[in-house]
């Protein structure tokens, strides 16, 4: 192979990877519609995003067993999981985390007392796909799986100086029968531990 050849190689195979990466880091986007998925839960039974889904919508949030920001989230999480859910919102648990065993994962849902299913996202496959990077991370779609919000929580982390509820605000307004104000807001936590691909 001739060094024009060599170097022509080289050009087309960093474009690939360039343009690779925005697509994966893009995820999804407001507006756009999720195809159903399957993960394993807890116990190793397949679930479907179909199959957990809410009458009135579906959060799906990506959580860690030993990201302190998830901790200093955990109670705020299963507040406003209980409270929407009989409202028909129902919450789906990922945990992506590369670093953190199934054992771990389960000891850490039995003591947070999670009240929604939390699934396990071998690979990243899930987490890739939809574009999180963070825990936690919420992406809040209506009953036909469109994307209407994604980011964080709330504006505040140590829950002390909550100025914006980010998430119950774009409920109240779905349930209400408006548009979601905010669409998007910067979540902020730890990283998703990714494996090593490649």
């Amino acid at each position: 192979m001739n060094r024009r050849s060599i170097f022509t190689l080289a050009i087309l195979f960093a474009f690939v990877s360039i343009f690779s990466f925005q697509t994966n880091a893009q995820g999804l986007a407001i507006g756009a519609t999720a195809a159903d998925f399957s993960l394993p839960d807890l116990n190793g039974t397949t679930q479907t995003l179909n199959g957990l889904k809410g009458e009135k919508g579906t959060v799906v949030i990506w959580l860690s067993a030993q990201c302190p920001v998830v901790k200093q989230y955990n109670e705020r999480i299963n507040q406003i999981a209980d409270e929407y859910k009989a409202k028909g919102i129902n919450f789906i648990g990922i945990n992506s985390n590369s670093t953190e065993s199934l054992d771990y994962v389960k000891s850490n849902v039995s003591e947070v007392g999670y009240k929604f299913p939390v699934l396990i996202d071998k690979d990243n496959v899930l987490a890739d796909l939809f574009g999180a990077n963070v825990t936690p991370e919420i992406f809040y779609f209506n009953e036909k799986n469109v994307l209407l919000y994604h980011g964080a929580i709330d504006n505040d982390k140590s829950g002390e100086n909550i100025t914006t509820n980010l998430l119950r605000d774009a409920f109240d307004l779905t349930l209400a029968g408006k548009a979601v104000a905010k669409t998007t807001y910067k979540a902020t936590g730890c990283s998703i531990k990714r494996v090593k691909k490649g």
